[in-house]
């Protein structure tokens, strides 16, 4: 009877056991990427050294959403390797190139297989005797990870996607807003797209449509604070909402570089082609339909007109933004043109005249001056034009120190110099001025200060928000707004707005083959 029992209590655990729910598998996810907007029209170039170069689990950090206690970290098994951010400069080195692709190829390798993988980007980094950088990225890892994982590709408007770089992601999107307040959103949206898909099983979308769009404009005239480009993106979240539809973007594109790929695309992606096909020919069609109403985001002027302008504003501070050598959208950030001007102008010459800042130059040599100068001492040397100097050479600066700052992540040192009443902001390497923080910890009050001059196109929303006025400058530098005087020579042509008359072109949605096929 016993024995009896005991088999019985034990067939009965057999079988509770059997009708427990088993845990569900999480997928593997590896995490990668690179992003740089690289200007060709300027003679800088980035070596590996430009890269803040992320490894490992500290790639974590980059995103909010994937903090240890966040849902969407909770939803794989995570394999991140290699994310490379860099400012935007000059044309990647191939060194530099070879070197961050080799060491991600080599990560991949260590965790095969992937059930997805997240191909985290800018789209507009442009490499010495590459024309697609991250079409040769994304063909190099599908031939580690294979055709079968797949990839989410997140990017920001201003990149470019040629046919590879759609062919090898299963999922792509970009940001919707510019200047870039989704950012952080849109990543979380390509990743969450992504282990949507596995997690329902439903694989890889069925179609994914793409649309050359052949305009080629800046981001300064493209800006979704304002029409068209307002109402142009406001158009693509509706359209993910039909049936079908997973998501879709629209690519302004990469003014400031001369390789085939850069012009405007569109693409829409999921599983009713017919509802794909339509969303990325509405969006196609809404893009062109505008292209001669877009305009720059703020009034433009010669520096001339500006600093006059500026000087005789009644309100702090008033931003002048020297557009041509922006460091954000790839100039080199050392053209001494703009500085030159403003010291030579009678209205700057003493302390007690209008107030300036100008944000910045970097100036290596008179940097380590005022370090043994130290705050109060006076120094003589020279910055910018060590890079670019096609405009103007390297400009002598005498002044006194007015303050030092040392451990910054991009300039390393910072000092202000202070001749007549501009102070000049010198760094030993170069650095964009974004935030109020960036100013004040140099004991500098923007707020109270009658003229800010920074290397900026469309302002940032904390300059944006600062301003009493503002006006932005036609400056020259490897990122000039006069698309026209850059002389392109390898951009598909017609192009608008170079080719004005040129007629409608065909904006029928190209149907791309998924990554194990092969592309036509």
């Amino acid at each position: 009877m016993k024995k009896f029992l005991v088999l019985t209590i034990l067939i009965a655990q057999v079988v509770l056991f059997s009708c427990q729910p088993k845990e569900k598998k999480l997928p593997r996810v590896a995490i990668t990427g690179l992003a740089i907007e690289s200007s060709t029209f300027s003679p800088a170039q980035s070596d590996i050294d430009a890269f803040q170069a992320r490894r490992g689990d500290e790639i974590f950090s980059y995103y909010p959403f994937m903090a240890d206690t966040a849902s969407d970290r909770k939803r794989a098994e995570w394999f991140p390797t290699l994310r490379g951010h860099a400012i935007p400069g000059g044309i990647v080195t191939r060194e530099a190139y070879e070197t961050l692709v080799g060491e991600t190829l080599d990560r991949l390798r260590e965790n095969l297989p992937y059930d997805g993988l997240f191909f985290d980007i800018h789209g507009a980094m442009s490499v010495v005797g590459l024309d697609d950088p991250e079409g040769d990225f994304i063909t190099r890892i599908r031939e580690v990870v294979g055709p079968e994982t797949m990839i989410s590709t997140s990017m920001d408007l201003h990149g470019n996607v040629s046919k590879t770089l759609a062919h090898y992601s299963d999922l792509i999107t970009c940001y919707r807003l510019a200047p870039h307040e989704d950012a952080l959103e849109s990543k979380q949206r390509a990743l969450e797209n992504l282990l949507d898909r596995l997690e329902s099983g439903l694989g890889k979308p069925k179609y994914k449509a793409w649309i050359p769009v052949p305009i080629l404009l800046p981001g300064e005239k493209t800006s979704t604070r304002i029409e068209p480009g307002k109402s142009l993106y406001a158009q693509v979240q509706p359209l993910t909402e039909q049936e079908g539809v997973i998501d879709a973007a629209i690519w302004i594109g990469y003014a400031w570089a001369d390789e085939p790929r850069n012009h405007g695309v569109v693409m829409a992606y999921g599983d009713d082609k017919e509802a794909v096909t339509s969303a990325a020919e509405q969006l196609a069609k809404s893009f062109w339909d505008v292209r001669n109403e877009f305009e720059f985001v703020a009034p433009v002027a010669s520096l001339e007109d500006c600093l006059d302008t500026a000087i005789a504003f009644k309100g702090q501070p008033f931003i002048i933004s020297d557009m041509g050598d922006n460091p954000t959208a790839g100039g080199a950030g050392d053209v001494t043109w703009t500085l030159t001007e403003i010291l030579k102008h009678k209205a700057f010459s003493s302390e007690n005249r209008p107030s300036l800042i100008y944000a910045s130059i970097p100036g290596p040599d008179l940097v380590a001056k005022a370090v043994e100068a130290g705050v109060g001492g006076k120094v003589s040397g020279y910055v910018g034009a060590i890079v670019d100097n096609r405009f103007a050479p390297p400009l002598k600066l005498t002044g006194i120190v007015k303050a030092l700052k040392q451990g910054d992540k991009n300039a390393e040192t910072e000092v202000v110099v202070q001749v007549g009443s501009v102070q000049v902001i010198v760094t030993k390497k170069r650095k964009p001025y974004h935030y109020e923080k960036d100013f004040t910890d140099l004991g500098l009050n923007p707020r109270k200060t009658d003229i800010v001059v920074v290397k900026i196109g469309y302002l940032v929303p904390e300059l944006y928000n600062m301003r009493a006025g503002w006006l932005m400058a036609l400056t020259p530098g490897g990122v000039d707004q006069d698309l026209e005087r850059l002389g392109y020579k390898r951009i598909n042509r017609p192009m608008f707005p170079l080719d004005k008359d040129m007629t409608d072109p065909d904006l029928n949605a190209q149907l791309i083959p998924l990554a194990d096929e092969a592309l036509k």
